[in-house]
């Protein structure tokens, strides 16, 4: 039984640092990629399936274990998830070939899906005048948890191997997994609980199917990054100190704008705040297939996040407004469930079209489907979208 007594406020910002720590387990394993690949000889190919699984482990359970949060279930969902990310960490941690890897982020996947939607159902739920600033303050902590990863590999590499950072995560996610079991999630009251297993019919609205399209663009844009930032700094003989430093560098743009970001995309109007910011993506990642410069990439990453902080949580403020209150954490977990296939799918592609085509027409094709869905979201959703944002 819950031990701790906090108010709503203080709830929030409590769950929000313990997914910002447990988001450092994935930092972590993105800044080893290139590590992996030199001492284990895993191929790029093989590192974008590591990362894919994840997406995709994270999709199922976010479409089909997410919703029991709003039958009475926010809790357990919050812990079980927690325990699913400290046994994929402990697996990593005894890993020194591919399978081990895959598997320990096939786990750490369902975990994160279990956990995502139902704390930001309690998140949306518990201050709903809120929600912009809260969801940006909650994307700030969970970028600041990610870059928390590359500094622990770069603390513990070195010194004591590859095995030593996930040992380190071990530890930690154990720890706030009992952490979670003692604070007062709330659960949804018996009258409202929803009698839907599962989210699909919230597609059936134009706005929320496009808004979901509009968020799967910018999650096809992680899935690339994810699988290829630090192989492309590596190929254009970025120094390994400046490919860590990178990662950890992503979480300032986000502590200095995302809270501000998240309301200012709530007062513009949230549609139209993601719809800028994934038209402006595409020039970006057209952008990293063609320099030969990792200061000039990087720099250019740092002006690319602060203008996610403004337009990413465009996305999440949308699906939040038009879905009743009993059906939030379903909503979020189709919407991220969309987003982590979308994420798996584009880093098996990015890698295995990396190997065979080179980076530049890589990121141009990768460039160009994201224009295609963004423009597909805006016709699904129609004119409706526009009015929903401010309704």
């Amino acid at each position: 039984m819950p031990a701790i007594s906090v108010r709503p406020a203080g709830l929030i910002l409590s769950l929000q640092i313990v997914y910002g720590l447990l988001a450092s387990a994935y930092g972590l394993m993105f800044t080893l990629l290139d590590d992996w690949r030199g001492a284990y000889g895993i191929a790029e190919s093989r590192l974008g399936a590591i990362i894919a699984i994840g997406f995709f482990t994270t999709f199922f359970s976010q479409v089909v274990l997410a919703p029991i949060a709003d039958r009475g279930r926010t809790r357990g969902s919050v812990i079980l998830g927690c325990g699913l990310i400290a046994l994929g960490a402990a697996v990593m941690a005894l890993g020194s070939s591919f399978p081990p890897f895959f598997a320990g982020r096939f786990v750490s996947g369902i975990g994160i899906g279990l956990v995502l939607p139902a704390m930001r159902r309690v998140v949306i739920v518990a201050d709903p005048g809120r929600v912009g600033r809260n969801l940006g303050r909650g994307v700030a902590i969970e970028v600041a948890g990610f870059a928390i990863g590359p500094l622990i590999a770069l603390a513990t590499v070195g010194p004591l191997g590859l095995r030593a950072p996930f040992v380190v995560m071990t530890a930690l996610t154990v720890a706030l997994t009992a952490f979670v079991a003692l604070l007062p999630i709330p659960e949804v009251p018996t009258e409202g609980r929803t009698d839907e297993r599962f989210a699909f019919d919230l597609l059936r609205r134009r706005e929320f199917a496009g808004t979901v399209l509009l968020g799967v663009a910018f999650f096809l844009k992680i899935g690339v990054s994810d699988a290829l930032w630090v192989v492309i700094l590596d190929d254009i003989d970025a120094p390994s100190w400046m490919s860590t430093l990178s990662v950890a560098s992503f979480a300032l743009p986000w502590l200095l704008f995302g809270a501000v970001g998240g309301r200012v995309a709530q007062r513009v109007g949230a549609f139209r705040s993601a719809l800028v910011g994934a038209v402006c993506t595409v020039g970006f990642i057209s952008f990293y297939g063609v320099t030969d410069s990792p200061a000039t990439m990087i720099a250019v990453s740092l002006v690319q996040i602060s203008l996610d902080a403004f337009t990413f949580l465009g996305v999440n403020i949308m699906v939040a407004r038009i879905t009743a209150t009993e059906r939030q954490a379903g909503a979020a977990g189709l919407l991220g469930g969309s987003q982590s296939l979308t994420a798996g799918a584009s880093a098996i592609a990015a890698g295995v079209l990396y190997e065979r085509i080179g980076r530049a027409a890589t990121m141009g094709t990768m460039a160009l489907t994201i224009l295609v869905i963004a423009t597909v979201a805006v016709a699904v959703a129609g004119r409706g979208a526009f009015v929903a944002e401010r309704a």
